[in-house]
């Protein structure tokens, strides 16, 4: 299959050109479609260029278009116009192959914008009853996700950047509810439409996956996101999560020197101890590093329990039920990577059996460490 994608340098379209091109190029097998090229016009393209794509595209993914331009004719010139020349030319080419069209859902509304967006509607629905070609019209609310760009038409995208860089904000409604659509959930849904399966809503098609979320709560989980190079604690982010995919969208607006974290080794003559990450329900990560022949832990817990796994070195670990005297043993090395679990009510210790190397374990806790109630009470193995 051949695709075209008009406005493929924008933000949506440059996300769709990177899903079709790793279908064509088999980094991505799991879409269930055939992509041989990808035709990609925009603003520097010629018509010659979009003449030869319109003759032998399979399918059409129009999402070219204006959104702010220096004089509103431009609106009309290029939402409506444009569409007009894509479909003129696919009607001289005889191409009838099924188009998708982006519009917005402000087409609902009174202004040179709505206008421009409601006459390229037109366009393409009159194609499709003259000549048979399916039409896709998909009326985005806000979209957001990486590579959209910021202080243009995007609130989430300018929020996203300007807290990322730590630059000023201005909410002047915290209460103004949007209603908002993620770039991999439109992508999913392109994808649909190019197999026939598109999720039609009405006169119009639309993403079935969208998400509510005031100014003050987006601006507040933005500020939370930040707060993570401070605290460690990862905020709740559910799976399909409206707070799971802005977390993704604020990752790719950090500056280089955020994206990497210093945290905090408590160093001795034994070795280190360093916590990674914090949960709000998980509990955290940590990395513990032993010195040749040191043995550490020596204490047990009623309910807290741990997985520790050695990914370098060669050590021991040992477990012992209170008020027993029989001692578990697990040899463990970095060249077998296993997960050991501390047991609730065991004393339990980790002994580097090497004179010469480190000893590294990752750790985790189902509970991040409370120092009000540690859990936490010596006793040797």
């Amino acid at each position: 299959m051949k695709i075209l994608v008009t406005g493929s340098g924008g933000f949506i379209g440059k996300n769709l050109v990177c899903a079709l091109n790793n279908i064509k190029d088999g980094k991505d097998r799991t879409r269930g479609i055939c992509v041989d090229e990808v035709f990609e016009f925009d603003k520097n393209n010629s018509f010659n260029e979009l003449k030869s794509f319109c003759r032998d595209a399979d399918f059409v993914f129009h999402l070219a278009g204006a959104n702010r331009p220096k004089t509103e004719d431009e609106f009309m010139k290029t939402n409506c116009g444009f569409t007009e020349e894509l479909i003129k030319t696919l009607e001289e080419c005889g191409n009838n192959c099924p188009v998708m069209m982006s519009s917005s859902t402000q087409a609902l509304l009174q202004n040179p914008y709505a206008d421009s967006k409601r006459a390229g509607e037109s366009v393409l629905l009159e194609h499709e009853n003259k000549f048979g070609a399916k039409a896709y019209i998909y009326r985005f609310p806000n979209v957001f996700g990486k590579w959209c760009r910021p202080n243009y038409n995007s609130a989430v995208a300018t929020f996203c950047n300007n807290i990322a860089n730590g630059l000023p904000i201005k909410v002047n409604d915290r209460n103004t509810l949007l209603t908002l659509v993620y770039i991999d959930d439109i992508i999913d849904e392109m994808i649909e439409a190019i197999k026939g399966n598109a999720n039609k809503s009405g006169e119009f098609y639309k993403v079935p996956t969208e998400h509510k979320a005031t100014l003050g709560e987006i601006v507040d989980l933005l500020y939370l996101f930040k707060d993570y190079k401070n605290t460690l604690l990862m905020p709740k982010i559910p799976d399909g999560s409206f707070a799971k995919k802005l977390f993704s969208t604020f990752l790719s607006y950090l500056p280089k020197e955020d994206v990497s974290t210093a945290l905090k080794m408590n160093t001795d003559d034994r070795g280190s101890f360093t916590e990674i990450l914090k949960t709000e329900d998980c509990g955290q990560f940590s990395v513990n590093i032993s010195k040749p022949g040191i043995t550490k832990g020596q204490h047990w817990h009623n309910s807290k329990w741990e997985l520790f796994v050695v990914v370098s070195g060669h050590g021991l670990i040992q477990q012992r039920k209170i008020g027993s005297d029989e001692v578990i043993e697990f040899e463990v090395s970095g060249k077998k990577i296993e997960a050991v679990a501390m047991l609730p009510g065991y004393t339990h210790n980790i002994i580097n059996l090497s004179d010469s190397e480190d000893l590294v374990t990752l750790m985790w806790a189902n509970e991040r460490f409370n120092p009000e109630k540690p859990d936490t009470f010596f006793e040797k193995v």
